[in-house]
């Protein structure tokens, strides 16, 4: 009976030692994690633009291609991707047309209340929402090729694609002033 006794205590203050390493390796591990893991971006309803005329072509917009004049082969018909709803007009200079955005779903909106404008450049596309002083980077995406990188400070945000020996970057400012956007073109 002693046998079993001592087994049983030795037993249950292993498990016990076990269980205490284990929680406090998570809560190391769980204070780690917490400082490093990013928060979703959160979607951004975008405001309704008057229709503008769709892109000649992009990534996620190809042309319909012809048919083969082949009798003896049926036609596949092509399959498109769903066309996205306009993006807000840029404010301020920049190149091109507003970029394609997908469909926002309902979610908390940012802590920066205020108006999403996107603007398309070579590199890609950047999406901020601008407020009465301050603004908040809503998304970035770079095109095909190009890399990204984003820098964030209390009074402005910069967005920068390089590819294709060149140097595009995104600026919005709004140190003492409205948040307003520049961008910069030069060879990388």
């Amino acid at each position: 009976m002693a046998r079993m006794r001592r087994g049983l205590v030795h037993a249950t203050a292993w498990s016990l030692a076990t269980g205490a390493a284990v929680t406090l390796s998570w809560w190391g591990v769980r204070a780690v994690m917490t400082g490093t893991v990013y928060d979703r971006p959160a979607a951004v309803p975008l405001a309704a633009v008057p229709e503008s005329p769709a892109p000649q072509a992009a990534s996620t917009h190809r042309p319909k291609p012809v048919p083969s004049p082949s009798p003896s082969r049926s036609a596949r018909p092509p399959s498109s991707p769903a066309a996205p709803p306009p993006a807000a007009e840029p404010s301020g200079r920049g190149t091109g047309s507003a970029p394609p955005a997908a469909p926002a779903a309902p979610s908390p909106s940012p802590s920066v209340q205020g108006t999403v404008r996107s603007y398309a450049v070579a590199g890609g596309w950047v999406a901020f929402s601008l407020g009465d002083r301050s603004a908040e980077l809503v998304s970035a995406t770079p095109a095909s090729g190009w890399q990204m990188q984003v820098w964030k400070q209390d009074t402005w945000i910069r967005v920068t694609f390089t590819g294709d020996g060149r140097e595009v970057s995104v600026f919005c400012v709004w140190h003492d002033t409205a948040p307003r956007v520049e961008i910069d073109e030069r060879p990388a």
